[in-house]
């Protein structure tokens, strides 16, 4: 499947994921800058912020309120969204083919 990442400087980055992939470590795979990633995935620095495309939320989903993946946005200096996700807490299912993921401008 085909994940989009797009940056605001960098532009647009096609890459391949399998289902089953998380979708930090396809990022940190194909070097999307701009996904540090500094806790390798344990959801617990906020470095994996995403903003999951409007036509792709329902999909993917929302953060779940209450929940570490929540605070962790909402704690770190990205400006969070409606559609703020971290990308360690998803996990690529074949019906994400062409997912399009935008990363903010800064973690």
């Amino acid at each position: 499947m085909q994940i989009i990442f797009r940056q605001a400087k960098a532009g647009e980055c096609v890459v391949t994921a399998e289902a089953g992939d998380n979708l930090m470590h396809v990022a940190l795979a194909n070097d999307i800058a701009g996904i540090p990633g500094d806790c390798g995935g344990q959801c617990a620095c906020g470095t994996c912020h995403v903003y999951i495309n409007a036509d792709w939320v329902e999909r993917i989903g929302s953060v779940m309120p209450g929940s570490t993946e929540e605070a962790m946005i909402f704690g770190a200096p990205v400006d969070a969204r409606p559609n703020s996700r971290l990308a360690c807490q998803i996990s690529l299912t074949p019906m994400c083919d062409g997912l399009i993921v935008e990363i903010p401008e800064e973690q």
